[in-house]
């Protein structure tokens, strides 16, 4: 079974709830943003590498917009159920922006990176510092991968979202970025069943196919918490 969850942020609670306790050999949970265990290569967050590492599931995860970018560069980049991921280790990825990855028959459409809103951050284009940020070779290489498979997935992982989304959920913000204009073209443009998404530290279902995920672990069939 696949699951998704929110930002972890570096903390190991949210893997020892009941829910987690729930996942079997073989499973696979996409965390959505924010993972945060890749950060400074402290004492601690290697000890939580390892016990993580341990776990009988494949732990996955996009980036979000606080994450130490230029560390996990440092990991290899490698082949990964039909695209590109980042290797942490054997059964953690990081999941490469604009890939598809199909696990468990699905496939699943991954577009990490967000802004900080505290950022006054208009075009994300001119700002290269910012790598938390995809660039638009980045956005085109999606288009091309969301071309090859016919413009239609089963699942979308983002950290964002579009600018009608948000406003839908009336999340006012001081940075109007081309990356929310973009994820809004990918729903447009694109089928899919589910979109997952976790910058909002918010559990909501937005009918018909998105959620907000935050504390919780939801099941991508039902779309219901485990």
């Amino acid at each position: 079974m696949i699951y998704f969850t929110g930002d972890t942020h570096g903390e190991l609670s949210r893997f020892k709830t009941s829910a987690a306790k729930k996942l079997k050999k073989g499973d696979t949970i996409v965390v959505c943003g924010d993972f945060g265990f890749v950060w400074n290569e402290s004492k601690e967050e290697l000890n939580n590498i390892k016990w993580l590492s341990k776990r009988k599931y494949q732990i996955l995860f996009v980036e979000g917009a606080h994450e130490n970018f230029e560390l996990l560069e440092k990991f290899p980049k490698v082949d990964f159920c039909g695209g590109k991921a980042r290797k942490i280790s054997e059964n953690i990825y990081q999941l490469m922006r604009g890939e598809i990855f199909e696990i468990e028959g699905k496939k699943i459409f991954a577009f990490g990176g967000g802004d900080d809103e505290e950022l006054d951050v208009m075009d994300f284009r001119e700002c290269p510092e910012f790598s938390r940020l995809p660039g638009e070779e980045e956005c085109e290489h999606a288009r091309k991968n969301l071309e090859k498979n016919e413009h239609a997935v089963d699942y979308i992982v983002t950290y964002d979202t579009g600018f009608k989304m948000r406003g839908f959920l009336k999340m006012e913000s001081n940075c109007f970025n081309n990356l929310h204009a973009f994820l809004n073209e990918v729903s447009v443009e694109n089928k899919f069943s589910k979109w997952f998404f976790g910058c909002f530290h918010l559990d909501k279902k937005i009918p018909p196919f998105y959620y907000a995920v935050y504390e919780n672990i939801y099941d991508s069939e039902t779309g219901k918490e485990i």
